[in-house]
């Protein structure tokens, strides 16, 4: 008869404990930090300085607004502007360097889509809500810096110009509006067009979008002869967007309408309830 092989004698492996003991749990040497809002903020910061649109654009609204402004200085340096504000003239700058703004704000958003970038940047941070949070505190950041600064070279440039020339001296007033409100409400529409841009998911047609909610109200009105459509065009007029920035210039296009701070409350409000709108798909569409 053949005797049984002897079993072995049992071990346990490296690093274990005894036979049937549970392992121990693994701890990673890599530290586990909680995220937060401001890992967000930073990452934001990090994608929209570091990609060649925002130079561009941010570039060519500089060079509009600054350009244009100190050329409308210089041609009307030694005409008879008895009485007229000169921060006035900072209006034809800002109104064309919006389209910069906007397209920035559209591409913040829309571009990802286009990219499929956003998948990772979900994947990063799964809160929705932060994220849009995020874009929209780092880029109406800078866009207010941007053109906060811009306007207001823009006018100290423009007043020493044409001081010798009859123009009155704005008041405090006057300044704020035309500087801090201004860039307020660039800033505001720029943050817009984010939204657009989030709720779009298209560059192209976000940025049509936007271009035809700026321009379209004021082109259209130009363009309302009949008597009964009177009332209309007045509202179209009143209430576009270039009508809107000279308010803030104490130079609006009708006698009625917004009027002093009323154009940034105004913005204020549709921004608002469009970035709920924008929340509300960002939480239910798939990316």
């Amino acid at each position: 008869m053949t005797t049984p092989p002897t079993p072995l004698p049992q071990t346990a492996p490296a690093g274990h404990g005894a036979p049937g003991a549970a392992y121990p749990t693994y701890t990673s040497p890599i530290p586990v930090v909680q995220t937060h809002l401001g890992h967000a903020l930073a990452s934001e910061w990090t994608k929209i300085r570091s990609v060649r649109s925002t130079m561009w654009t941010l570039g060519v609204f500089l060079l509009l607004v600054v350009g244009i402004g100190l050329l409308t200085g210089s041609l009307l340096t030694g005409a008879d502007l008895s009485g007229q504000n000169a921060l006035s003239l900072g209006f034809f700058g800002i109104l064309l360097g919006t389209m910069c703004i906007v397209t920035l704000g559209v591409l913040t958003t829309a571009s990802e889509y286009g990219t499929g970038m956003v998948r990772t940047t979900m994947t990063a941070c799964p809160s929705r809500g932060r994220i849009l949070a995020a874009k929209s505190i780092v880029f109406f950041g800078l866009a207010f810096v941007v053109s906060a600064g811009a306007a207001t070279f823009v006018a100290v440039a423009q007043v020493s110009m044409l001081k010798g020339d009859g123009v009155r001296s704005p008041d405090a007033a006057e300044w704020l509006k035309a500087t801090v409100g201004v860039g307020l409400f660039v800033a505001l529409l720029g943050l817009l067009s984010l939204l657009v841009g989030s709720l779009v998911r298209h560059s192209a047609g976000a940025i049509t979008t936007m271009i035809g909610v700026v321009l379209a109200p004021l082109v259209v009105a130009l363009f309302m002869g009949a008597r009964q459509l009177e009332d209309l065009r007045q509202v179209l007029i009143e209430y576009s967007v270039p009508n809107q920035l000279s308010v803030l210039y104490d130079n609006s296009l009708t006698d009625t309408g917004p009027s002093g701070w009323d154009p940034l409350w105004i913005m204020v409000v549709v921004t608002a309830v469009v970035y709920a709108g924008a929340q509300a798909l960002l939480e239910k569409r798939d990316v």
